[in-house]
């Protein structure tokens, strides 16, 4: 039997982790792959994973990668705070900003692909290929978190994706997903965040349905 209550401080502060990644302590390549090991592991729609870690350890090449995301930042970040009022969202906006000029310090970038085109293609393809993807993609953090390690999910550069293929060589037919900045974390307690309860996000069998489960037992599919 897997130890649930591991299993479930695993699962509840895995943090979105910005302001706490130690830029200084180098990242072990062999510790990376242990992850992207595990992350093999992920459910995927076919036995051989469609996708693949493009893992950016070298100081000129994060310096690139972090002038391409700072450019995106200029017009979807910077500007938007401008007209931002307090609150939440402007709070998250600020953390976005200034992450973007530190990016390229954090010792591995970490940047997932689909190894299909999905740009233009029916909402079913997409979905199915992400499908395949993003269990991937979060058994990697959940692994790095195992490990004293800590990342973000991040898609600012997503808005210079051609100038980022440019750089890396990635080619045509290949969807960028998302960058992962990866590093030790400046300390390894990390608390759940706040959420609202289950009842308050579930409704029993439509949109409009119940949001309390009437007429379910613990025997309901024996």
């Amino acid at each position: 039997m897997i130890d649930v209550a591991s299993a479930d401080e695993l699962l509840s502060t895995t943090r979105a982790v910005r302001r706490r990644l130690d830029l200084t302590r180098p990242v072990d390549p062999g510790l990376l792959l242990e992850c992207v090991r595990l992350a093999l592991q992920a459910p995927a729609a076919v036995n051989t994973p469609p996708w693949r870690f493009v893992i950016i350890t070298h100081p000129e090449t994060r310096r690139a990668v972090g002038e391409i995301y700072r450019s995106a930042g200029v017009e979807w970040v910077d500007v938007p705070l401008l007209a931002m009022p307090e609150g939440p969202a402007r709070k998250v906006t600020e953390e976005a900003q200034r992450f973007m000029h530190v990016v390229d310090k954090v010792p591995a970038l970490v940047l997932v692909c689909a190894l299909r085109p999905l740009f233009d293609q029916p909402l079913a393809v997409q979905m199915s290929a992400l499908g395949s993807v993003l269990p991937a993609v979060w058994s990697f953090q959940l692994a790095l978190r195992a490990r004293g390690l800590g990342s973000v999910f991040t898609t600012l550069h997503l808005w210079r994706h051609e100038e980022m293929a440019e750089l890396l060589g990635i080619p045509p037919d290949v969807t960028q997903v998302a960058l992962l900045p990866v590093a030790f974390t400046l300390g390894t307690e990390f608390k759940p965040a706040r959420r609202p309860d289950p009842e308050d996000v579930v409704s029993w069998n439509s949109w409009t349905g119940t949001r309390v489960a009437t007429g379910l037992s613990r025997d309901a599919d024996n």
